[in-house]
């Protein structure tokens, strides 16, 4: 069972104006899993994971919702072995009623002035202040509990974000066509949100008993900015042309497939 958002589904349809997140990524890792595994197309699968989704903020699809849409597909009992859950990125924390999509336009694209900290209480980028591993498992406390209860026999595991920039640094960036960088050299504030929520991932699911797997680690070096990116910039072929922007490429959710099996798919 696979609940998450865009991260886990990697793949936006243009076309879905009801937003049913019936389509997920070709490369997406938890299709490629599902390969791996040697149940990808079967009713083994259950994969609700969907673009814009959150824990708990809308307006898009929510892990309760997510889990409700698995449960009526049948995917819960006691034969159910995996539940990975990858939530976090499009919430809303602290004071801030902004989301990071919300803050693209005002702070993290724009150069005239910067993504810094003092953005959030310009109210230009959503609060990292606020985030916390206490806070995301109480966000998330009740579905877990829910999918304990109903997939006793499963292993429930929180999947971590991938390294999209260096950790401490203040320079974002972005690859255009392969050979133009977006550089935007103030940027700690998305870097210090996106190193919270990496934290605050790995204490909600010791504070929840549940697993969590560390996709940083899997792709450290392999960041926007790096030679080797794993991650899709702006119509880059050194990652896929048709790539999500800021999402995993093929060979970052390859790496990040290969794990789960590993350890979780046998």
């Amino acid at each position: 069972m696979v609940l998450g958002d865009s991260f886990s589904a990697n793949e936006w349809n243009h076309f879905d104006n009801s937003n049913t997140c019936n389509r997920h990524g070709l490369t997406a890792w938890p299709v490629q899993l599902a390969k791996l595994m040697g149940v990808h197309g079967t009713e083994q699968v259950s994969d609700a994971s969907c673009p814009g989704a959150s824990i708990d903020s809308g307006p898009g699809w929510t892990l309760s919702q997510e889990a409700a849409r698995a449960d009526n597909e049948g995917a819960f009992g006691p034969n159910t072995k995996l539940v990975t859950l990858q939530f976090g990125m499009n919430d809303k924390w602290g004071a801030s009623k902004r989301t990071l999509w919300d803050s693209l336009h005002t702070c993290v694209f724009n150069l005239e002035q910067g993504c810094d900290p003092d953005s959030v209480a310009q109210g230009r980028m959503t609060d990292y202040t606020g985030v916390s591993g206490a806070l995301m498992a109480q966000r998330m406390s009740n579905t877990v509990a829910y999918i304990k209860y109903y997939a006793p026999n499963a292993r429930i595991v929180l999947v971590g974000y991938p390294e999209l920039f260096t950790p401490g640094s203040s320079t974002i960036c972005l690859s255009i066509l392969g050979v133009t960088p977006f550089i935007n050299p103030r940027g700690r504030a998305l870097v210090e949100y996106l190193d919270r929520l990496d934290l605050a991932q790995r204490e909600a699911a010791q504070l929840l008993d549940i697993d969590f797997l560390d996709t940083r680690a899997l792709s450290t070096g392999h960041d926007l900015c790096s030679s080797q990116p794993w991650l899709n910039g702006i119509l880059d072929p050194r990652t896929g042309i048709d790539g999500l922007p800021f999402h995993p490429s093929a060979q970052g959710d390859t790496a990040l497939a290969n794990a789960i099996h590993t350890r979780y798919g046998h």
